[in-house]
């Protein structure tokens, strides 16, 4: 495995909820990345944001790693969860708040 995708999964296996995306969750540098920041924070929930505009690197790892070919990514527990179209939807249809439940992630 190589030296990003060891990062990558260092990251998943510390943090519960993780969104790969472009800025921070206080400045989201694109409106996809808005979006599933603000569906999380409306779900309060403590997440991981990590800037892949930091490096080119990280930014193509991440694609790589999942097999996605977009940002943002979330994960929840390690899993790979979803683009922004995947997390709306799951978020309208009460799905992402149902897997946030059973991660044991919401009260």
């Amino acid at each position: 495995m190589d030296e990003i995708n060891k990062k990558i999964k260092g990251i998943l296996d510390t943090n519960d909820i993780v969104l790969f995306m472009k800025g921070t969750p206080e400045a989201p540098q694109c409106g996809f990345s808005m979006a599933v920041t603000n569906i999380l924070k409306h779900l309060n929930v403590k997440f991981e944001g990590i800037n892949v505009l930091q490096s080119d690197e990280f930014r193509q790892g991440i694609k790589d790693f999942t097999d996605w070919p977009t940002i943002p990514q979330l994960y929840v527990k390690g899993e790979f969860v979803g683009g922004c179209d995947i997390v709306k939807e799951m978020f309208e249809k009460g799905e992402l708040k149902k897997l946030l439940q059973d991660k044991s992630l919401l009260s």
